[in-house]
């Protein structure tokens, strides 16, 4: 399951289950329509927290999707999480489609005020690993 969200910083995607590649194909083509109507910079929370791991096939449509994020404006993104191997997963993910750099991950296992710390970073730049 996914949602898609329009929020004062941009966008909070949501990612829940085990999530096969024609689902992920969907988020893909209704993200390429969602982002036409955001502003030319924007940030995005991505809570992963109930996500299972990715097959190879479903991998390769959130690459595309990321892609697409980041060409259309996106300029910091916070990934929530709480399983460390989809954490693992997405650390690799985000390194090969180029967006490492402007991704933070949070463990919401381990941060209780995940969200107000991931808007700081993606409104105020204040980076949650420092």
């Amino acid at each position: 399951m996914y949602k898609i969200e329009r929020t004062d910083f941009g966008v909070r995607l949501i990612f829940d289950g085990f999530m096969k590649q024609e689902e992920m194909a969907k988020w893909v083509a209704e993200s390429e329509q969602f982002v036409k109507s955001l502003p030319p910079k924007f940030g995005v929370i991505v809570d992963m927290r109930g996500l299972k791991p990715l097959t190879a096939e479903a991998e390769k449509e959130m690459q595309n999707g990321q892609k697409l994020y980041k060409k259309s404006g996106m300029e910091r993104s916070a990934v929530i999480l709480s399983s460390a191997v989809v954490t693992m997963q997405f650390k690799r993910i985000a390194q090969e489609t180029g967006i490492y750099q402007w991704e933070r991950y949070i463990d919401a296992s381990k941060v209780a005020n995940w969200e107000e710390v991931a808007k700081k970073w993606l409104v105020n730049a204040e980076d949650p690993d420092k």
